[in-house]
């Protein structure tokens, strides 16, 4: 297959997020019950209605590594709406911060690009629980690169 060929989906999946096409997202974590509410241009919303048995530690509360999980949806999404037609970003840096514990619950996150230059793009996202108080923020350098 043709390099070309193999990156044809992503440039699908970018137009897709560029167009608010949030029903026809896909997505692996769409499994664990994360969806995408909106997607604008630079930015995304999505929503964790119920977190799966999985999904939790043993102290019942929501696990570090499946909330990074949900903010690196917030973060791909927000940057791809702001990618032309030949470009892709990926993770350059990612940082995250936990400031409480989560039940088990409806989660709310949002994710946006603060800038964007030629070969970079800078981020930041926060997750909110049920009762609306925020409970990770977490930021997020991304390298845009071009096909050849």
């Amino acid at each position: 297959m043709s390099d070309s060929n193999s990156r044809r989906p992503l440039a699908e999946l970018n137009q897709l997020i560029r167009e608010n096409r949030v029903s026809e997202y896909s997505s692996p974590n769409l499994a664990l019950g994360m969806s995408p509410v909106e997607f604008g241009a630079g930015t995304s919303r999505w929503v964790w209605s119920r977190q799966p048995p999985a999904a939790l530690n043993p102290f019942g509360t929501v696990q570090g590594g499946y909330l990074t999980v949900f903010v690196d949806e917030l973060f791909s999404t927000a940057v791809a709406s702001v990618l032309e037609a030949g470009e892709w970003a990926m993770t350059a840096e990612f940082k995250i911060v936990f400031l409480r514990a989560l039940s088990p619950g409806p989660l709310e996150g949002t994710g946006r690009v603060l800038r964007r230059s030629r070969s970079l793009a800078f981020l930041e996202a926060q997750v909110v629980g049920e009762d609306g108080q925020v409970a990770v923020t977490a930021t997020s350098t991304w390298a845009v690169l071009r096909r050849q």
